[in-house]
């Protein structure tokens, strides 16, 4: 572990007021920072999109199984207290390959029999669908939701983010989901607001915070190549099922990030040929 770097497990743990960060973090977010003084915001309101999405699977859509990839350090109000709070019996994994995040999730939810947290990649050959950790507690041919939230952005443009997303739709049982949300390019939907985003990927590789890709909208509902959008689709985060009405303008940093939810449909049933 290495605490001389700043890591964005740390950075996002800072963002939402967590202690479990350094001053190498708390640097590089003030860098970030300067040019999006809001960027706090993004991370709650990546948060509080997060509670409302798992609420709905595991209570409308009834999945009982989750696995959380990129997971960070656990904070408040975790995808495991929600989904256990609609179905006590829902099972929870989460990976993160930074050894920090999974050294204090291992030790916080340990009496938690139906939720571990295990240390592995995203990009692991065979994905972490076949990881025989992960299918020691989640049944791999039952539906499954992955959640990928704050994380594809941070794979740079040759390990094709949405080739890595695809390995595991086509390993996912039907009636399974996929939840992402990613940083947002709006290129030719509004130049200005891409300048920022633009500036916000130069901040992250300023601040050693490695790659940070805003990508546009074309490009982001390639992952969901093969699902069913749940409504209203890829969508600013606020414009997501949101809990209320807004109670202050939304600030340029936070509508720079798009979130959506695609369901595997079971194929559809066979024709049958009556004779004549």
């Amino acid at each position: 572990m290495d605490t001389t770097r700043p890591s964005i497990a740390r950075v996002y743990d800072y963002s939402l007021g967590g202690k479990d960060n350094y001053e190498v973090d708390r640097t590089a977010y003030r860098h970030i920072e300067r040019i999006a003084p809001r960027y706090g915001d993004l991370a709650l309101m990546n948060r509080r999109w997060l509670s409302r999405v798992v609420r709905y699977l595991a209570g409308t859509a009834g999945i009982d199984q989750f696995l959380d990839i990129g997971a960070g350090l656990p904070t408040a109000l975790n995808t495991h207290q929600i989904a256990q709070y609609e179905n006590r019996h829902a099972r929870v994994v989460y990976v993160d390959n930074d050894p920090l995040c999974a050294v204090h999730g291992s030790a916080l939810l340990a009496q938690n029999d139906n939720t571990h947290y295990l240390r592995g990649d995203l990009l692991e050959p065979g994905t972490l669908l076949e990881n025989p950790e992960v299918t020691r507690y989640l049944d791999p041919d039952r539906p499954i939701a992955v959640l990928t939230c704050a994380l594809l952005h941070h794979l740079d443009d040759h390990l094709d983010p949405a080739t890595v997303v695809r390995e595991y739709t086509t390993r996912l049982p039907c009636g399974s989901f996929l939840a992402t949300t990613n940083f947002w390019g709006p290129a030719g939907e509004d130049p200005e607001l891409h300048t920022l985003a633009t500036q916000l990927e130069h901040a992250f590789t300023a601040s050693g915070l490695g790659t940070a890709r805003y990508r546009t909208r074309e490009q982001q509902l390639e992952y969901f190549d093969g699902l069913q959008l749940i409504a209203p689709g890829l969508t600013e985060l606020d414009d997501w099922w949101p809990a209320g009405p807004p109670t202050r303008t939304r600030a340029p940093e936070q509508r720079l990030i798009l979130g959506g939810v695609g369901f595997k449909q079971p194929p559809p049933p066979p024709k049958i040929h009556h004779p004549r």
